[in-house]
């Protein structure tokens, strides 16, 4: 069983660079309080680590 994360948009990309606007559209999300539930590698937690004032991780499963 692979571990998954839960990430939820808390900030808003508007007038944010286009690279972390990007990065949100990667990550799956793109409109305010939306959430994903994404596999736990190393490049996921490296995006969200990339923009930490516009997500935050819900919970964490095993």
């Amino acid at each position: 069983m692979m571990a998954t994360i839960v990430v939820k948009q808390v900030g808003s990309p508007i007038r944010r660079p286009a690279v972390q606007r990007r990065i949100l559209i990667g990550l799956g999300l793109n409109k305010m309080h939306r959430t994903r539930e994404l596999e736990d590698t190393p490049s996921v937690r490296g995006m969200v680590a990339k923009i930490p004032h516009l997500v935050e991780i819900v919970e964490e499963k095993a």
